[in-house]
């Protein structure tokens, strides 16, 4: 079973809140109470689920809910603990007002192993990274002080922009934890943001259309860029420059690879907000700020797009480098917790790390970025990544996620390096069956696969 489907940008969130711990009895919801760090900000009730039933223990476990600095949190310790923690750091979840805590999806397993587990709804929405490290290192220390126990390792796992959040954790708390596995991460810090800036000054040069880039746009602007994207949506549709934006594209996230055709498809299907998805989440629509930094992260002014990989660029794509659109940056990932912290590649404990192959909204060359940093900075042994074959932005199932994690702690207890994809391997990447050694099951777009599952 699919344990996430596709997180576009989730803004249909919505909770509620208290401050009491979990009784014996099951809880009655309580409404949101304000935050009592950000002024503005609503906390949720740990207590009770989104659809307002109450969070309750699962057999044989306890729980411990509340809030601390602004930010609601759950924990859960099973009746036989091995006197392990898993911190567990969520995604991206929009821009509202509201926080609040959700369940890892390893949940039960985690139980069933003998681990506790702890989450956070971190003090702050948006892309606010820095506030998610903050949070989530902070339950370690929140669970010795509400279990009275200490744990003997601690693990840190996240998702999506929870991948950047464990990233950063490890790099700054390198004797917190003892190991890591992101999954669907945004491992590349700003990168993530130039990839939606490739996306669409591309779109707009192959369709010859007029393209802007404001670093502080008007308010008139969006309404602008919405007729901008309706005539390129025209001129690439169904059109050979529709396919050599697609050609692009595949290039720019991750290389050629199997399957992208039907991934390309099915984003290109998603819409938010009226838009196209790749259009949606334009750099140019925030002065490429991504809501947080203090000014424009993103740039492709030696950028080199490419369609095919021969070995020189073509007559046609030496036209498209020639006429598209540069953008420079005004700033840049931050070296500690502000702003869009920068991912250095420095893993001081071993990463496990999961990503999907046909993902285009977190894509698979955040994974190849973190691994070229990690090379760089002499850490590739401590870097296994696993590509899974999948479309949907953190589409795993509960079986790729379990043995990943599974193999992740013989890593860290035994020295048993897990086996992983070669992902800067551009050949195997190319490969009819790249992905197919660690997925659990067939999604549509990868039917029929070439895995002979």
């Amino acid at each position: 079973m699919i344990v996430r489907r596709v997180l576009l940008v989730a803004t249909l969130l919505a909770g509620f809140l208290s401050g009491a711990p979990a009784a014996a009895a099951p809880p009655s919801c309580t409404a949101p109470v304000p935050s009592d760090t950000k002024p503005g900000y609503l906390v949720a009730d740990p207590d009770c689920e989104l659809d307002g039933t109450p969070f309750t223990a699962l057999p044989g476990a306890t729980v411990h809910t509340g809030v601390r600095a602004g930010a609601a949190y759950r924990i859960e310790v099973p009746k036989k603990w091995n006197g392990r923690l898993v911190v567990y750091a969520h995604g991206y979840r929009g821009t509202g007002t509201t926080v609040y805590v959700s369940n890892p999806e390893l949940r039960q397993h985690y139980l069933d192993r003998g681990y506790a587990w702890a989450a956070s709804s971190y003090a702050t929405n948006g892309y606010d990274v820095g506030q998610g490290v903050r949070d989530t290192y902070a339950l370690v220390g929140l669970f010795r002080q509400v279990t009275g126990r200490s744990a003997g390792k601690v693990y840190i796992s996240g998702a999506s922009m929870g991948g950047h959040v464990t990233a950063v954790a490890i790099e700054e708390h390198p004797r917190t934890f003892a190991g890591a596995m992101p999954y669907c991460g945004v491992l590349g810090d700003a990168e993530l943001f130039d990839w939606f800036l490739d996306a669409n000054v591309t779109a707009a040069a192959l369709a010859g259309v007029d393209f802007e880039f404001p670093l502080r746009p008007d308010a008139a602007y969006p309404a602008r860029f919405a007729g901008q994207v309706a005539r390129i949506k025209a001129a690439l549709t169904g059109t050979e420059a529709g396919k050599t934006w697609s050609d692009v594209l595949e290039r720019r996230s991750g290389g050629e690879r199997p399957g992208f055709p039907a991934a390309f498809a099915y984003w290109n299907a998603a819409s938010q907000g009226g838009l196209p998805f790749l259009f949606s989440v334009y750099p140019g629509l925030s002065g490429g700020t991504a809501g947080i930094a203090p000014g424009n992260l993103t740039d492709n002014r030696r950028t080199v797009y490419r369609a095919t990989d021969r070995w020189w660029p073509t007559a046609a794509e030496r036209a498209l480098n020639a006429s598209v659109l540069r953008v420079g940056r005004t700033a840049y990932p931050d070296r500690g917790l502000e702003g869009v912290p920068r991912v250095d590649g420095r893993p001081s404990v071993p990463v496990l790390s999961l990503h999907g192959v046909g993902d285009l909204f977190v894509p698979i060359s955040m994974e190849q970025e973190y691994a070229r940093r990690a090379a760089a900075n002499g850490r590739s042994r401590l870097f296994v990544s696993r590509a899974i074959r999948t479309a949907a932005h953190c589409g795993f199932t509960s079986a790729e996620l379990s043995r990943a994690f599974d193999e992740l702690v013989v890593w860290t207890d035994r020295g048993l390096r897990p086996e992983g994809d070669a992902i800067l391997d551009r050949r195997r990447v190319a490969s009819a069956t790249f992905g197919c050694r660690f997925t659990v099951g067939v999604r549509p777009e990868y039917s029929p696969n070439g895995c002979g599952l």
